[in-house]
């Protein structure tokens, strides 16, 4: 009987050791970015590109790298900086610095911007029209209505000439800083996530890359306009807590995300729709 009694504890004492390992673990991962030989590093990503991306990553360079990857999708841009911010994340994929700055900004988190990956050219879409000069007068025009994409798709139209925007306005610019409207245009600000399917109701949007190909768009062929690539500052990268932009598993995975076969794999996968960061 005292045998069992000893056999039971000692078992017992290993069961809580394995526990306490576990845990610190799981604290560890929390904390920012995981480190040691059977660590997984998650990261939050938009389905497409990002993760698309970071799966090539996952099965043909990390392996060899020694890097463990679990991937999390998200379909908004909130909850992957919430959730990076609160531990539950290493890092994310699916932001530009302007975004983040912002956010940062106005959420009081502490983010860090570590390895620019690609740029998704930022596109103006109609179910209605095939020409951008066709856009009747007064025609509704709906806006990612997040403060650096309004901005950005505001100025995709100033580009073209369809709108004037007040000089200095910037990526902060909003409806008030319209100097000049020649086709009345009425501006529909939307969650980036909704605009794809607003096509159906509006007389064109100005969509955010990820957005426009999860819905199945070309951007290099559908796009009626379609951002410029160079001087662009809006080039999606790997963010981290700050703090951990060094960590051993983060540096790796930065240097993979930039390797030159993700940017051959990039140039194959969406032929001009999204473009590698030189």
């Amino acid at each position: 009987m005292k045998i069992h009694r000893i056999v039971g504890a000692v078992a017992l004492a290993l069961s809580l050791a394995a526990c306490g390992t576990s845990q610190s673990a799981t604290t560890t991962a929390a904390g920012g970015a995981s480190e040691g030989a059977d660590s997984v590093l998650r990261v939050g990503a938009s389905p497409v590109p990002h993760a698309e991306i970071l799966q090539f990553v996952k099965d043909n360079l990390a392996p060899a790298a020694g890097l463990k990857l679990e991937i999390v999708e998200f379909t908004d841009y909130v909850q992957p900086n919430v959730q990076l911010d609160e531990g539950q994340l290493d890092a994310n994929f699916f932001q530009h610095k302007p975004y983040l700055d912002d956010f940062n900004a106005t959420k009081g988190t502490k983010l860090s911007f570590v390895a620019p990956v690609h740029l998704e050219p930022l596109g103006l879409y109609s179910r209605k029209i095939t020409d951008v000069a066709a856009l009747p007068d007064g025609a509704t025009v709906a806006l990612p209505n997040d403060a650096t994409n309004l901005g950005r798709a505001l100025k995709l139209l100033a580009d073209h000439g369809i709108v004037t925007l007040k000089s200095g306005a910037g990526t902060a610019a909003t409806e008030r800083d319209v100097t000049a409207n020649p086709k009345h245009l009425q501006f529909k600000p939307l969650e980036a996530a909704q605009l794809p399917r607003s096509l159906e109701d509006v007389d064109a949007a100005v969509i955010n890359g990820n957005y426009a190909l999860e819905a199945g768009l070309k951007p290099a062929s559908q796009a009626l306009l379609l951002e410029k690539t160079e001087g662009n500052p809006y080039v999606n990268g790997l963010v981290v807590k700050a703090g951990h932009e060094h960590d051993p598993n983060i540096v790796t995975l930065g240097k993979l995300l930039q390797d030159p076969k993700v940017k051959d794999f990039i140039k194959q996968k969406y032929e001009g729709s999204v473009i590698p960061a030189e």
